[in-house]
């Protein structure tokens, strides 16, 4: 077989603006040669060159995930995996099936439990007693901001009712002060001690699972959020990226985000700067990049330890004293970002609540005060509540978006967990993407899988109508608060390629960048806003070479958002 290619019959999305029509993309040696009217096709691609007839379909950029991972949700995919229960009972009936299936191992680990579908939030650890039958049991919740532990478990590692909360997190307790069975943020890590630990084979096939299904969703590259560090149960993943980048299977581009350990100090920059030189050293092809640093600025609304400008309220509508968690005092983190800047090292933190964001964004302003513009590209993920004079502030540090469009619409955790215990007209806050827009503030997607799924399909939908398929809701904010088609593609585009600092040969269909590419049918740019779900990945190619067809896929119909699919429209990170 010939090794160009011409892709022609359909409309291109080139990274930005409206797709092109007419036009044919000359793939040659992995590479795009030329970007055409399609009469012309056949003065740039020889007569045996492999013609791609799109029949109607769109031809993409591949996407790029910039905030996800990709590990620990392989890991899950292979353990006790619970993202497809929508209930208390679908969640207990998957932890027997599997505890029965697996009656050899000690411990029953893996995640994916919704908040939602038990009473605050939080599930009890009799459920878990009954069903894997007493032993031990350590379970993430879909956000992986909160564990759910057995009685076994508990004792095994010595948590009593004389326990004290750490200050970084709550242990839900029993009447007598008996831990329940919920651990929310730091209050996980008391198991650290009693954990098993994620093997380096677990791990590899992790990586290799998720590959295979994130290039299924036209995913070509992606940014770890977490990488040089052991949290949540979840074992660092750099050894299984290093190990498939050597094997030669390692398909996608990879920038890992070095995570910043919360009780460590500013000594940490100079080890990650280390990493980023020997690994750019190492993988000149830059298959893998460590130039990014992640901060938790702040926890997640749900389990009210997102920091918020304002306090939560209780049940009954009255303030509290609450007003989340800042996991970095103020000042510290402004120093961090600073000595992270000025040592050539991309910031990326999670932000997710108004007071976080703020922070973040103070610290960008005190490292552009101290080290000038060094195109350093920090982003801030989540951003669920923006104060409206917040959005105004992004641009002209140049902090980018970094949205989880998924999520940004009316759904039950939201709705039951979050905004009634919210101050009035913090609804019209959530995730303001449209703000963001209105103000070119620069945007990058990600998906934070596996909290939620990793389709970007799926996510475009909800950013486009801010709302899930079928949803009697509103849009969730006001309808100024959606994209339009060409911006959210873009974010998922160009826009992480950005971040990524892959923006120079990723990203976009023009001449001399790698042929990483993704067909869509039908064409969502031909579809009604409300009919953008029923879009799916019909070919992925990396590099010019064919590594997903849905022709060879038999679950290649199936929408993110049915129930069969690994995840619900939207889970919080």
């Amino acid at each position: 077989m010939s090794s160009e290619f011409v892709f022609h019959g359909g409309a291109v999305f080139t990274g930005t603006g409206t797709p092109l029509l007419g036009h044919a993309v000359i793939v040659r040696d992995g590479r795009i040669a030329a970007v055409v009217p399609e009469s012309e096709a056949a003065e740039h691609a020889p007569a045996d060159a492999t013609r791609v007839d799109l029949a109607g379909a769109l031809l993409s950029p591949g996407f790029q995930d910039a905030h996800i991972h990709a590990v620990g949700g392989g890991i899950e995919l292979l353990q006790c995996n619970l993202t497809e229960a929508e209930n208390a009972e679908q969640t207990s009936a998957l932890i027997r099936a599997y505890a029965d299936a697996n009656p050899d191992e000690e411990w029953i680990l893996g995640g994916g439990w919704s908040m939602d579908s038990f009473p605050g939030g939080n599930p009890p650890r009799g459920v878990l007693d009954e069903a894997a039958g007493g032993r031990p049991v350590l379970l993430q919740s879909r956000d992986h901001h909160s564990t759910w532990a057995s009685t076994a478990a508990i004792e095994r590692a010595g948590i009593t009712a004389e326990t004290p909360d750490p200050e970084d997190g709550r242990i839900v307790r029993e009447a007598d002060g008996f831990p329940a069975g919920t651990f929310h943020e730091g209050a996980g890590e008391l198991f650290a001690g009693v954990r098993p630990a994620t093997s380096d084979d677990l791990a590899y096939q992790g990586l290799l699972r998720a590959q295979e299904e994130l290039i299924a969703l036209g995913i070509t590259g992606w940014q770890d959020a977490m990488v040089a560090a052991e949290s949540g149960g979840i074992a660092d993943p750099l050894p299984a990226y290093e190990r498939a980048a050597a094997d030669g299977r390692l398909l996608v581009h990879v920038v890992g985000a070095q995570w910043w350990a919360r009780d460590g100090g500013i000594e940490q920059v100079a080890r990650m700067a280390d990493r980023r030189a020997r690994a750019a050293a190492e993988h000149p092809d830059r298959r893998i990049d460590l130039g990014t640093t992640k901060i938790m600025v702040d926890g997640v609304a749900e389990n009210q330890t997102a920091a918020m400008l304002t306090p939560y309220r209780d049940e009954t509508g009255h303030d509290t004293c609450n007003h989340g968690l800042s996991f970095i005092e103020p000042e510290k983190l402004r120093a961090y970002v600073t000595a992270l800047d000025e040592a050539g090292q991309q910031v990326h933190m999670h932000a997710l609540g108004d007071r976080a964001v703020r922070e973040a964004l103070d610290a960008l302003q005190v490292a552009r005060d101290a080290n000038g513009d060094t195109d350093g590209r920090h982003h801030l993920a989540h951003l669920q509540v923006v104060a409206a004079e917040d959005v105004a502030r992004f641009a002209p540090l140049d902090a980018i978006a970094n949205i989880q469009a998924l999520w940004a619409t009316h759904e039950d955790q939201l709705d039951d967990l979050t905004l009634p215990f919210l101050q009035d007209g913090q609804v019209d806050r959530q995730y303001p993407f449209g703000d963001f827009a209105r103000e070119n503030v620069r945007l990058a997607a990600g998906s934070d899988w596996p909290v939620s799924t990793a389709d970007p399909l799926a996510a475009i939908h909800v950013a486009v109508n801010r709302a899930y398929p079928g949803s009697a809701h509103p849009p969730l904010g006001g309808a100024h608060q959606r994209l339009d088609l060409e911006t959210a593609f873009a974010a998922y585009t160009s826009g992480s390629a950005f971040v990524n600092r892959r923006d120079d040969d990723t990203g976009s269909i023009r001449e001399g960048y790698l042929a990483n590419l993704v067909v869509i049918a039908p064409d969502p740019f031909g579809l009604p806003a409300a009919e953008l779900h029923t879009a799916r990945v019909a070919s992925t190619w990396i590099e010019g070479r064919l590594v997903y067809s849905a022709s060879d896929d038999p679950a290649s119909d199936r929408s993110a958002f049915e129930p069969a699919a690994s995840d619900s429209h939207r889970k919080e990170s």
